[in-house]
């Protein structure tokens, strides 16, 4: 059987951060920022468009620079000119000889943006934003030429105890993309996509402080129509936390889905915490493919339900800030589309466990 692992898995030397960090301005007066430039990695907001990946082997990183702002009335904006790095070898069986091949940057691809924090807003924190995507093919690299704009905003309070918390996202997405790298698709189509998420939580005043939280995300999947492309695209973010384990499993993406979820997470401890979660998902576009599964029955004969994922994680320190352990699995109860469409594979419920030691300098 040949190897499932890909650049998301197996990247064998990379170097990932390399940058000049530039200080601006003045803590106590009025402002502070800091410029970078060169390699780095970035989170912004709620890491889901933009995110360093904290679980998977391999990260995103960037080329460029990165000029973040603070005021001292507590607002902030981030802003961002990168050449996303293209993970290589991209080649199976360079992937699966773990050889050693600098990942490229150039302005084939090109991200940009900026992101805006704005402190006391109905409540919460509002965070808007808006990044642009540009992409060509390159020599012996065909892309799907995506000219993308993502315009959005999040509202969020952060978890505290004895509280109601919440985070609130809605984007849109727009431009031009072609369906697929094949050499003979040269059809650019207008782009027009989605996304939301919705989060309700509470935190108890008891041991342990547990906090309950209702969650529901949705993202547009593509209905093949002439002329125009709906399968939202999630740029560069992570799915790991509210999702669950990506990589060599990670059926649920932000795309082509609609899936609630409820979870209970726990803190018996400052060194130790963990949470059981239970989602399903369903296919928001029954003509495209359900999220990161590749599973598609465009005839819907299979019904739009894909399943459900039972999860659970821990986490402690062995050393405060500097080792940690976490341990975790789940297991996804195939329905309808992910057991009966044409291409599911007749594998039964998928389950997976995993324990990690990281090691934080």
């Amino acid at each position: 059987m040949a190897s499932s692992a890909g650049t998301a898995e197996i990247n064998a030397l990379e170097l990932v951060q390399a940058n000049v960090k530039v200080e601006l301005g003045n803590r106590t007066a009025g402002g502070y920022g800091l410029l970078t430039a060169g390699r780095f990695t970035l989170d912004l907001g709620g890491r889901r468009l933009v995110s360093r990946q904290r679980f998977r082997n391999t990260t995103n990183a960037f080329t460029g620079a990165h000029l973040g702002w603070a005021a001292s009335g507590g607002q902030k904006i981030d802003v961002v000119w990168a050449m996303p790095h293209v993970r290589l070898p991209e080649d199976a069986a360079g992937v699966r000889a773990d050889r050693v091949q600098w990942d490229r940057e150039s302005t084939d691809l090109m991200f940009f943006g900026a992101h805006g924090s704005l402190p006391r807003v109905a409540g919460g924190v509002l965070q808007p934003y808006a990044f642009g995507l540009i992409e060509h093919d390159s020599a012996g690299r065909l892309t799907r030429n995506r000219r993308l704009a993502t315009i959005g905003a999040r509202l969020f309070r952060a978890p505290a105890a004895g509280q109601w918390d919440h985070d609130i996202e809605a984007a849109y997405q727009f431009g031009k993309a072609r369906r697929s790298t094949a050499v003979a698709d040269a059809t650019d189509l207008d782009v027009s996509a989605w996304l939301l998420h919705g989060e309700l939580g509470h935190t108890l005043t008891a041991p342990w402080k547990p906090r309950i939280v209702a969650m529901f995300d949705a993202a547009s999947g593509d209905g093949g129509k002439a002329g125009r492309y709906s399968r939202f695209d999630t740029l560069y973010g992570a799915r790991r936390f509210e999702f669950g384990p990506n990589g060599l499993y990670g059926p649920f993406s932000r795309a082509n889905i609609v899936s609630p979820s409820v979870r209970l997470e726990v803190a018996p401890s400052k060194r130790t915490d963990g949470f059981v979660a239970w989602r399903s998902a369903w296919a928001q576009n029954v003509r495209d493919s359900f999220a990161a599964t590749g599973v598609r029955d465009a005839s819907g004969a299979s019904s739009r339900l894909a399943g459900h994922q039972i999860e659970a994680r821990v986490r402690h320190w062995i050393v405060p800030g500097l080792l940690q352990v976490d341990a975790g699995g789940a297991v996804l109860i195939k329905r309808g589309l992910l057991r009966d469409a044409p291409n599911a594979p007749a594998t039964g419920n998928a389950r997976y466990g995993y324990v990690d030691v990281l090691l934080t300098l």
